[in-house]
């Protein structure tokens, strides 16, 4: 299932992440293992934020794709199911 990770780091976690160079390896080991569709950063509510849009196979894909970013970033997470324009008309031409 296509769904649309947004992840809200701590501020003084990514500020350490930042000052020790650490941030961007995590964020392109955590990125090269989920290998996202799409991926966006910028801010919201005065966080560093990413979306990310991957596919989950099966629920028990959450815990391994959530846990690095509460361990590594002490991120607010959200996942939240999506589709795409194909998803969308497929979905539409099942209802009668």
């Amino acid at each position: 299932m296509r769904v649309l990770l947004k992840a809200q780091f701590d501020t003084e976690k990514g500020n350490e992440g930042i000052r020790s160079g650490k941030l961007p390896e995590l964020m392109k080991e955590t990125l090269d293992h989920l290998k996202p569709e799409a991926a966006y950063f910028g801010p919201e509510d005065g966080c560093r934020t990413c979306w990310l849009v991957i596919d989950l196979k099966d629920s028990s894909d959450i815990p391994p794709t959530a846990e690095p970013f509460f361990t590594q970033f002490n991120a607010k997470i959200t996942l939240t199911p999506v589709m795409n324009a194909d998803d969308l008309q497929k979905g539409l031409s099942q209802i009668r």
